[in-house]
């Protein structure tokens, strides 16, 4: 199998996407995980932007990378200046980073209007930069910026910065998609043209995901001959975002048969990518192929009936290389199939009277506003109600919330929750921001005494739908709760004419599901 690099660029380009700030110790977890998934690069940042990113490189050092080499990134010289006065390429060599990764301008009519020199001035500026970082004993990765429009309206130019940064001695020619206006067909034509150009140089590829082919292009440059790839995590980025690595890894492994990171680390990948969304702040995606929540959930009763026969009618690879699992969606357009297949790893088993008994259950309550696409975790409490194989883990005496207002805005958010669990009562208050917030917090301060492991779950989304909208104030909501522990997230949902009662429905199907899931991993 041949080797292709992956160079990261999740801590610079993904930085650069809109909401997106990592703190140092963010930016230094992410560059220590990205290590451990054995990735060749992770470009650290823009060495010369601020203090934070020079604190990074100097940190950096002290953690022991076992893989990944680390780049810094940062312009060619700038024209009025020489290479020892140039504040980009000296901060590249004060960070200590083994590798310059150096963007120099390749379409003509950024030259002449953005950096506003001659072609043949740009020439030397590109060629001088590169050889100065090689002669201080640095890989250097020339990023041609704008490449492929560079190509098209002027080819002869673009060549021929690629040309002097060659001769210059630059390790590897990474084409940029910059502005993500190109099409697969069009990346590889000009790839391929480059490759025959500079067969002794390693062709990279940088895309961006303007019109939603930044993974094909990558895809389609490799398959010219490029073999080094850059992206991010999650396609964060820019605009819309750059290449996704977490679709370009398995593609380049699993359909184009070549080595990236070991079979392995890319069983790490849906966690790598769960992660960077929350060291990002956001929610994961779950529409992503390979490590997406729901990129092997099945709903239609038809496909589950497949799914169970032959796992390859309705998905293109196991999920367990990619390190996500299958998940089976119940609604009122599933089929006995898919409670069955929910009840696959159970004592149940094949039972398919119990399955349509618990389907007919799923029916009824979606009849009501429930939804279950969402809400696994309220799904899973149903089906082992159902089956019996339930015993309550509390008993709810009662739950009150106050909220006051004083009249100069302060506000405080109050709720009490007496439980009982095997004949034994808790009275407990809890405080927090909102009614759920102080409902949250005083239902598991009466539990943890009970269940410990309480502790290590929180709630990461909430969601709140009308249901019935033609009722005005009279209408159900849908509450749809989102948790999770150190090992996994789930979701339940509540229905009522009143809000805080949905909620506590998806709260208390929360905390349940959380017992049972601990109690079954014991």
């Amino acid at each position: 199998m041949e080797k292709i690099k992956v160079y990261d660029t999740t801590l610079r380009d993904g930085m650069q996407a809109q909401g997106v700030s990592f703190s140092l110790q963010d930016k230094l977890l992410i560059a220590e995980h990205l290590d451990k998934i054995s990735l060749d690069y992770i470009e650290g940042g823009y060495a010369a932007s601020n203090p934070k990113e020079m604190q990074f490189f100097e940190q950096i050092k002290d953690k022991g990378l076992s893989c990944a080499k680390i780049a810094g990134f940062g312009n060619t010289r700038r024209a009025d200046c020489s290479c020892d006065e140039d504040a980009s390429l000296q901060a590249i060599l004060k960070c200590g980073a083994e590798v310059a990764t150096l963007v120099g301008k390749s379409w003509d009519m950024q030259v002449l209007e953005v950096l506003k020199c001659s072609l043949e001035e740009n020439l030397s500026i590109c060629a001088e930069s590169v050889e100065y970082m090689k002669s201080k004993g640095l890989e250097v990765i020339f990023d041609a910026e704008h490449f492929y429009d560079g190509f098209k309206a002027n080819p002869e130019y673009s060549m021929q910065v690629l040309g002097a940064a060659v001769d210059a001695g630059a390790d590897t020619l990474a084409l940029c998609e910059t502005n993500g206006g190109a099409l697969p067909h069009e990346v590889y034509d000009i790839t391929k043209e480059v490759c025959e150009r500079f067969p002794n140089t390693t062709i990279g590829i940088h895309t961006h995901n303007d019109s939603d082919c930044a993974v094909a292009n990558t895809l389609a440059a490799v398959k010219a001959g490029a073999r080094h790839v850059q992206g991010t995590i999650n396609g964060i980025g820019e605009r819309t975002g750059n290449a996704n690595l977490c679709s370009i890894i398995p593609n380049l492994t699993f359909k184009m048969g070549f080595e990236t990171i070991g079979l392995d680390n890319i069983k790490k990948l849906t966690q790598t990518s769960r992660f960077v969304f929350e060291m990002a702040n956001m929610s994961p995606a779950m529409n992503l192929p390979y490590v997406g929540e729901s990129a092997f959930a099945h709903k239609a009763g038809l496909h589950v009936n497949a799914i169970l026969k032959n796992k390859k009618t309705y998905e293109h690879l196991e999920p367990e290389l990619v390190g996500n699992q299958r998940h089976f969606l119940i609604s009122e357009l599933s089929g006995a199939s898919n409670i069955l297949a929910k009840l696959e790893k159970t004592k149940i088993g094949n039972d398919k009277k119990l399955a349509r008994e618990i389907l007919d259950t799923v029916q009824k309550l979606e009849a009501q506003g429930y939804q279950f696409e969402a809400a696994d975790g309220s799904c899973d409490v149903i089906v082992r109600e159902v089956t019996g194989d339930y015993s309550q883990a509390y008993d709810l005496e009662k739950y009150h919330v106050n909220v006051e207002r004083s009249g100069g805005g302060e506000r405080m958010t109050e709720a009490t929750v007496k439980i009982s669990v095997d004949g034994k009562s808790e009275h407990v208050v809890g405080e927090g921001d909102g009614p759920v917030n102080a409902l949250d917090a005083a239902l598991r301060k009466s539990l943890e005494g009970f269940y410990p492991n309480l502790k290590d779950m929180h709630l990461i989304d909430y969601k709140v739908r009308v249901v019935n909208a033609k009722a005005g104030t009279a209408a159900k909501v849908r509450v749809i709760i989102e948790s999770k522990d150190k090992d996994a997230s789930w979701g339940t949902v509540g229905v009522s004419e009143n809000i805080i009662d949905a909620s506590w429905k998806a709260l208390k199907d929360s905390i349940e599901y959380k017992i049972l899931k601990d109690a079954q991993q014991n």
